[in-house]
């Protein structure tokens, strides 16, 4: 795999040898699957632009969670269809897992996730996804497409029973149907505040491995407001530092993808929030 020409925390990031890295970013800006607002395709590049401004060291947890060791490869050519999208990320990553790589992929809309989720069940086997995301993404199709960035939850479950979506707060009618139909353990941000959902209990119940899909526009917009669908009423910065902390805590987390960030020149918070989120995440799974 090829070094990108940006890196992940830029030259303060000490960026090391490919071989002794444990954490590698896979930039993707597939923005194919989109259905309202764009700017998901710049978004990796602007992500990883707004990691040079961030601090290395972690103040709660005391440490440098980049000793790890953190580098950025060159994301997958492909032809701007769905179907190879999806095929040019399962076979990049699947050739990064091969080498004992916990992967971190930056999108991109929602749709990437597929390749990397496939990638994942091929080393793993059979493993869970936690969903953080507005947006329930259960249609089977939408605007003509069942690659759309508003059906990934049911390609996945395609391949996987056992989910867990969190944060949500938009969904048609038909998508409420089959989540009471299916039972689908669903936490809707409403009844998250209200104490209505038992997220300990859900985790508990959730079989390991899990894989993370992080759709930013579960966060508040006065954490990050710029993202292709927004919403109203997200998680605060330390309600998602606490939920975050306790995920990673309680599952076997192999692998997530960060997406739905839309890059906008006039909003630098947000680009700065996604990067700082991204490198919390890597601390809550080392440290």
């Amino acid at each position: 795999m090829k070094y990108y020409t940006k890196q992940f925390l830029g030259d303060d990031g000490a960026k090391p040898a490919f071989d002794r890295a444990k954490v590698v970013v896979l930039p993707f800006g597939y923005e194919g699957g989109v259905s309202y607002g764009k700017g998901a395709a710049a978004g990796p590049d602007a992500i990883l632009d707004a990691s040079c401004q961030l601090e290395l060291y972690d103040e709660v947890l005391d440490v440098e969670p980049s000793s790890i060791g953190i580098c950025t490869v060159e994301p997958p050519i492909y032809q701007n269809t769905p179907e190879q999208m999806v095929e040019a990320l399962y076979e990049s990553t699947r050739l990064l897992l091969s080498k004992d790589k916990f992967i971190v992929v930056v999108g991109g809309d929602h749709s990437i996730t597929l390749g990397y989720y496939k990638a994942l069940v091929e080393k793993y086997g059979p493993l869970s996804v936690i969903q953080l995301d507005a947006h329930a993404d259960l249609r089977h199709e939408y605007l003509d497409s069942p690659f759309s960035h508003a059906c990934i939850m049911s390609r996945l479950r395609e391949l996987t029973s056992n989910t867990l979506q969190i944060g949500i707060r938009s969904m048609s009618h038909d998508e409420s149907i089959r989540i009471k139909r299916e039972n689908l353990s669903v936490c809707t941000m409403h009844d998250y505040r209200a104490g209505r959902f038992d997220i300990d209990a859900a985790l508990e119940q959730l079989p390991d491995p899990v894989f993370i899909t992080l759709d930013v526009d579960v966060m508040d917009w006065s954490v990050i407001r710029s993202t292709g669908t927004p919403e109203p009423g997200g998680f605060s910065w330390d309600e998602s530092m606490t939920l975050l902390n306790k995920i990673f805590s309680v599952k076997n987390t192999v692998g997530f993808d960060f997406v739905e960030y839309a890059y906008d020149p006039a909003d630098v918070n947000s680009a700065f929030a996604a990067a700082k989120l991204i490198y919390k995440m890597i601390a809550f799974k080392f440290f």
